[in-house]
């Protein structure tokens, strides 16, 4: 929508990302007196809690996407744009595109989302792929499909060790659970396959900075999620700070000494920082941020000097209820696009509303088959119990009937034969035309 074309007497709610917050706001705004334009540069919603099935072949990109349009079609008050935003103006109240008119809001909702935080090396992003788009996803299982593949073709015994070295940096809940589903990935599903290597022989290696692995969970869960990983083979090294990332592997520091992997596969789950509109916004409208670029927001999630613009989901440090920020969950993006849109609905009538709470409903995170780690209230689950739950919750949370429909089916049949049918090789137009397309 245009600002010529703008309905004046109509508020106009713009929301910024198709993700879980902007999702739901925009779901949540159905029976408000508004228009609403939704803005995002996929034209799909993502359902990013299980890339990492993606990444390791258990699953289909289009099993857990679902196309923007399609979810909205019966909603009349919205109309969705396939656009990047490029720039925020607040005084003026208009959102730059990177082409096409600007968009001008009354009520303006960013949910940008994040991206991987290397800490100031970004040199490290090519050599180590974070897990944050199906395009990083597809990389990953490119590179790890292509390791085993290098490694039947490597005649130098080394180089062979180097190719079926594995390494995950970060110990959060994204890479305990890449972790996991790669030592199944390599240890079980591909046994038999190869003739001049033996996959159990692979060296997986979860490196965590931190004293113990899931450092949000209760300190028994983490000890239980690192036997799992154990039991699966993989190496865990907690206490372990990376220092360098290149071509041969990983170099990290370990109780004072530079300990040096040779690795031809490494990937990235150590942080994630707001998505550079924040930092453009902030700019901008010189507004506070934290140390990981996330804008710092009010108790109604609106921006100080700005009570029509809000931010939710992995762009907003709010910190109000407890003291410290909520954490980039979807369950958090979910409550708060909902929140925001009470907001609205609340001033377009001249009401007050309390500020924002956000009810925890647990954490959950998937080790392997039939091991998962669960903290639902007061309640610690582990085990095939856990992942039960695990395994409810994410459905429930799946966006399109046909998408929890098809996600059922490829579990079950993954359960049952231990296969994973996605293991397919892609390249991209430019890789095609190397003269090596088999290297990595």
């Amino acid at each position: 929508m245009s600002v010529e074309s703008h309905a004046v007497m109509t508020p106009h709610v713009v929301i910024i990302g198709g993700g879980f917050g902007g999702l739901q706001a925009a779901k949540s705004l159905r029976t408000v007196a508004v228009e609403v334009t939704l803005i995002d540069k996929r034209n799909f919603h993502l359902f990013q809690p299980l890339l990492y099935q993606v990444a390791t072949g258990g699953l289909g990109p289009a099993e857990i996407a679902s196309p923007i349009r399609a979810l909205f079609k019966r909603q009349r008050n919205i109309c969705v744009l396939n656009a990047e935003v490029v720039d925020i103006d607040p005084q003026q109240q208009r959102v730059y595109l990177r082409d096409g008119d600007p968009v001008l809001y009354d009520y303006l909702i960013v949910a940008a989302g994040s991206t991987y935080h290397y800490f100031g090396r970004e040199e490290w992003s090519q050599y180590a792929p974070g897990l944050k788009t199906i395009e990083d996803a597809q990389e990953i299982r490119r590179r790890v499909l292509l390791a085993l593949e290098n490694a039947e073709r490597e005649t130098d015994p080394q180089h062979q060790r180097e190719w079926l070295t594995f390494v995950i940096v970060g110990g959060g809940p994204t890479g305990v659970e890449l972790a996991g589903a790669l030592a199944e990935l390599v240890r079980v599903t591909v046994r038999g396959e190869f003739r001049r290597f033996d996959p159990r022989s692979a060296r997986l290696l979860l490196l965590e900075g931190g004293s113990r692995l899931l450092p949000t969970y209760p300190p028994n869960l983490s000890e239980n999620a690192h036997r799992s990983l154990q039991r699966l083979g993989v190496e865990v090294q907690t206490g372990a700070l990376v220092t360098q990332v290149d071509e041969t592997g990983v170099q990290y520091t370990y109780q004072g000494e530079t300990v040096q992997v040779q690795a031809r596969t490494v990937l990235w789950a150590a942080g994630i920082r707001a998505a550079p509109l924040a930092e453009q916004l902030a700019s901008r409208a010189h507004l506070p941020t934290d140390k990981s670029g996330r804008l710092i927001v009010n108790p109604d999630l609106s921006v100080p000097g700005y009570p029509n613009l809000f931010v939710i989901g992995d762009l907003a440090h709010y910190a109000h209820q407890t003291g410290t920020p909520l954490p980039g969950l979807a369950p958090v993006a979910m409550q708060q696009g909902h929140y925001v849109a009470r907001v609205i609905r609340a001033r377009l009538r001249g009401r007050q509303t309390p500020p924002f709470r956000y009810r925890d409903k647990g954490d959950m995170a998937v080790i392997g088959r039939k091991a998962a780690v669960a903290k639902i209230g007061k309640l610690h689950l582990t085990g095939f119990i856990a992942w039960l739950a695990w395994l409810f919750v994410h459905l429930l949370y799946l966006v399109g009937f046909e998408n929890k429909l098809l996600v059922l089916i490829q579990w079950a049949w993954n359960y049952f034969t231990r296969n994973r049918r996605a293991r397919l090789i892609l390249y991209c137009y430019e890789t095609l035309r190397s003269p090596h397309p088999n290297r990595v």
